[in-house]
């Protein structure tokens, strides 16, 4: 029985779609990786930041026993397009928490997206070496709380 080129034309364009789908699903998925993957930032890029309190390096030392620190609180703005360079919280340690917008946290091991939805907070530990961004269309708010020199 010949079928000719005309029988295969059916099949063809049925796998076609279907491979075209498949590697548009697959391309598609895998914008968030392509992004881990780059470099991250050297400069801040888009930020506003508002002092909401200081504890001071003479209250600290006096009720921590923790001298020439003082414990901050502020509200950073990452507008869109913006970014927070890469930074080490070997001695800076912090709390981050999301209220507005969404904050894309990227280190080492990939990116984690943060927003007034998460129940918990960015942990800024001795061992956090991190970045973030506003991929967004909206300014992105967190309320940022850490212990950093004094001087």
């Amino acid at each position: 029985m010949n079928t000719g080129s005309r029988g295969l034309l059916v099949p063809a364009t049925i796998l076609a779609s279907v491979l075209s789908f498949g590697f548009g699903a697959l391309i598609g998925s895998q914008d968030h990786n392509v992004y881990a993957a780059m470099a991250p930032p050297t400069e801040h890029k888009g930020l506003s930041v508002e002092t909401l309190g200081v504890i001071s390096e003479e209250s600290m030392k006096a009720q921590v026993g923790l001298e020439g620190h003082i414990l901050l609180l502020r509200a950073i703005t990452i507008e869109p397009g913006g970014q927070i360079a890469k930074h080490s919280h070997e001695k800076v340690p912090g709390l981050v928490k999301v209220v507005s917008g969404e904050w894309i946290e990227g280190s080492a091991s990939g990116e984690k997206a943060f927003d007034a939805d998460t129940p918990a907070a960015i942990v800024e530990d001795k061992d956090t070496v991190n970045w973030f961004y506003n991929r967004g269309t909206e300014p992105a708010t967190a309320i940022v709380c850490d212990i950093k020199p004094a001087s």
